[in-house]
């Protein structure tokens, strides 16, 4: 998303290649930034945040996702004295022309485990769910193996790991294959439009990541079971830790925030809560407050 945390695990749709990125500001020194703690390359005074300009519920040019309200409690709580943006689309490139170039010191959301970035610990962990009607004959099923699913329409997101256990279970004859890259700016979220193509019979069931069902179906105010995929047997892992990607180089940063993540655990979790996020514990025991 690699870019494997957007594109190839498929927690945010990349942006299509053609689109291109909003004018940046310059450099870390052009900007202002000084040296932060440990002579690091780390605004001190402002948090100056890497983000896509239309990619909800997790940022917006307008502040609406939950991690721009993420980035909010970050500043607030270290006392920087505002948060300012590099926008650009999440496509290959995005860490390379951001984090990287200095022009800003944070992810907000980066899957652990990515090599081009350093990651903070996790401040929450969620995973792909199953989405359909409920009081229907759909109603009891949290497996993509369920036999119920053998002759439904399913909508999927192509490329993401749940269409390899799709296709294990033999349902992608029937699924209906959602483009991975989209523009945001100019077309719905694929999440978006499977929630609406639910809602008008054109699918029986979706499987998406977690937040974004979370906060489409929530939007939608539809009566939809959301089913988290923690009993899948074989094929790809449904659940992942979230973190935030800082430079490798930025220790004395990543120790700060982890230290953030630890004494805010609680009111993180209640931001996420507010935008439907399904989360998880390490048992993947349900978290509700």
């Amino acid at each position: 998303m690699t870019m494997a945390r957007r594109n190839l695990i498929g927690f945010k749709p990349a942006i299509a290649a053609i689109a291109m990125a909003a004018a940046l500001p310059g450099t870390a020194f052009a900007q202002g930034a000084g040296l932060g703690a440990a002579g690091e390359l780390v605004d001190p005074e402002v948090l100056r945040v890497c983000a896509d300009p239309s990619n909800m519920p997790f940022t917006d040019k307008n502040g609406q996702g939950f991690e721009n309200k993420l980035a909010e409690l970050v500043a607030a709580k270290l006392g920087r004295k505002s948060v300012s943006y590099t926008w650009f689309p999440m496509v290959m490139g995005f860490v390379r022309n951001t984090l990287r170039a200095n022009r800003c010191d944070i992810i907000m959301g980066y899957a652990q485990g990515d090599e081009l970035v350093q990651n903070t610990n996790a401040y929450y962990r969620s995973t792909y769910v199953l989405v359909y009607p409920k009081g229907g004959d759909l109603d009891g099923v949290d497996t993509i193996e369920d036999p119920k699913l053998a002759d439904k329409k399913i909508g999927v997101v192509g490329g993401t790991p749940p269409s390899a256990n799709m296709a294990a279970a033999k349902l992608m004859r029937n699924a209906k294959i959602y483009p991975l890259s989209v523009d945001t700016r100019i077309a719905p979220s694929m999440a978006e439009l499977m929630i609406k193509d639910m809602q008008s019979g054109l699918i029986d069931a979706a499987v998406l990541w977690g937040p974004m069902a979370g906060y489409y179906v929530k939007e939608a105010k539809a009566d939809l079971a959301i089913v988290p995929l923690v009993k899948e047997k074989v094929g790809s892992r449904m659940s992942y830790r979230i973190t935030m990607g800082v430079r490798p180089s930025d220790q004395e940063w990543k120790r700060t925030l982890n230290k953030f993540i630890r004494e805010n655990q609680d009111e993180i979790n209640k931001l996420l809560l507010e935008y439907n996020v399904p989360l998880l514990d390490e048992q993947d025991r349900p978290i509700t407050q």
